[in-house]
């Protein structure tokens, strides 16, 4: 006897709880193995591709590519054990599939339909199986042969009718036409708030016909009560806003840089300051170690690897602004090791990586990491992990063409360093007017865990191995 299982979309982590449908890898139809991934979707850090627990037919997807899901809510329903009833040559999806890999008899977990594997991000990492299609009208009568558990469902005057009072059925919705979903999908109707006329409460094609003439008469019947109003209303704010106006929702990076940075500006008291230094003699000193040639040469360093390794250096002498606050506690908590972010532009928005023991790590070992990471931020492919746990942030807006900022905290850190372009200016050098490359550094801070005495040590420390770059090698 075949079971109905559904799966729903898994909590992946780093308090992420909505996720959009980038694409789907499997079909209705598609025979899926356990642990195989069946959807990739992208969260507010990241893309995954989130696997199934259950080996078995897939008869339903809910949701179109575009779809922005919380987590909790359906994904797709897997017929497990489908055609092991059904007459006929057809092979049964768990006969097709690889053993679970703690059930290598193909009993126990594989029995059940379930991985039993906790999800969270990005699976198990089982291998996929190849896809396989079977034909319609087995799929139609394995479904049909499935038990399907709904809640009881509150009886409609028609039906076939949306019931805006009705209770949103917890189960699998019952229908087992997929194309019956599919007109449901077009016409935004949603099939767990719609009374079936069919058996046991099966919604039938003629429920979703008669839902979308009730749909479309009463948009018809408000266009008209609402056709006299003016094409202006009142926005929100009370500001007039044209109708015609764009509304792009805040979701996805976008909507998680604006939760991060509203809350920083709310809890964080910050205060900046900043300094103009005279770049010249580090921009020499890079040249100079990338010009180097034979076996000892190495890689090329970047001005933010070299940047990078002047504030791990200055966090080792200003160790307040390596930390946090503990609200709830009072308590300012200072971090034992330094977990450099840096702010990077990617096509899906502002991300911010992070290097991993960044204290232990010379500039050509920051530079590769740098590197590492902002390739993986450019294709999308940055874990949660990856964005996440920094203690420092350095942000290098000079690429943007700037001279100055004034940046907001990355929540919960204390303290960001912002850094503009590098440009020839006109500079007192030993006392003549020269021209010299400098560069505006700016440093906010949370105010709780220090004062400005030690912010302005710390900027001063960072400008003066930029000024002079032998400041940094006593720390080396």
């Amino acid at each position: 006897m075949a079971q109905v299982l559904e799966f729903k979309l898994p909590d992946l982590g780093e308090g992420l709880t909505e996720a959009e449908i980038v694409r789907w890898l499997v079909e209705v139809g598609d025979v899926v193995a356990i642990d195989q991934p069946v959807v990739e979707v992208e969260t507010a850090k990241a893309m995954v591709e989130v696997p199934c627990p259950y080996g078995g037919v897939v008869t339903a997807r809910f949701g179109e590519e575009g779809t922005e899901l919380p987590v909790g809510a359906p994904l797709l329903t897997v017929a497990v054990g489908a055609a092991e009833g059904s007459s006929g040559s057809a092979p049964s999806p768990s006969s097709s599939l690889p053993s679970s890999p703690s059930s290598p008899s193909g009993s126990g977990t594989e029995s059940s339909g379930g991985s039993g594997n906790v999800l969270v991000g990005y699976g198990t990492g089982a291998p996929a199986a190849r896809r396989r299609r079977i034909r319609p009208d087995r799929l139609d009568r394995a479904v049909a042969e499935a038990p399907v558990s709904v809640a009881p469902v509150v009886a409609a005057p028609v039906a076939g009718v949306l019931v805006a009072e009705a209770p949103v059925h917890e189960g699998p919705v019952p229908v087992v036409s997929p194309l019956v979903r599919r007109l449901a999908r077009q016409h935004d109707i949603d099939l767990r708030r719609l009374a079936g006329s069919g058996p046991d409460g099966l919604i039938l094609r003629a429920d979703v016909d008669r839902a979308i003439r009730t749909v479309e008469e009463t948009a018809a019947a408000t266009a008209q009560v609402q056709a006299p109003v003016a094409a202006v209303v009142a926005a929100p704010n009370g500001v007039a806003a044209a109708s015609d106006a764009e509304r792009i929702p805040l979701r996805g990076v976008r909507g998680a840089v604006a939760d991060k940075l509203s809350r920083s500006r709310t809890e964080i008291p910050d205060a900046t300051c900043w300094v103009d230094a005279d770049a010249t003699e580090l921009m020499a000193v890079r040249a100079a170690m990338n010009a180097a040639t034979g076996p000892s040469a190495g890689p090329k360093v970047s001005v933010l690897a070299l940047l990078a390794r002047i504030c791990t250096a200055a966090l080792a002498r200003f160790p307040e602004l390596n930390a946090t606050v503990d609200t709830a506690a009072r308590e300012i908590v200072r971090l034992p090791g330094v977990h450099l972010g840096f702010a990077a532009q990617t096509e899906r928005g502002l991300v911010v990586p992070v290097v991993r023991d960044a204290h232990t790590r010379n500039a050509e070992s920051i530079g590769a990491e740098i590197a590492r990471l902002t390739e993986l931020a450019r294709t999308g492919k940055l874990s949660p992990a990856q964005l996440t746990g920094g203690t420092f942030t350095l942000n290098n807006y000079g690429v943007f063409g700037v001279d100055g900022s004034t940046p907001i905290i990355n929540h919960p850190e204390a303290a960001m360093l912002g850094v503009g372009r590098i440009m020839a200016k006109p500079w007192v050098h030993r006392g003549e007017l020269a021209v010299r490359q400098v560069v505006q550094l700016s440093l906010t801070f949370d105010h709780r865990v220090c004062d400005g005495g030690t912010a302005g040590g710390f900027l001063r420390y960072v400008a003066d191995c930029v000024e002079q770059p032998a400041v940094l090698l006593r720390t080396l």
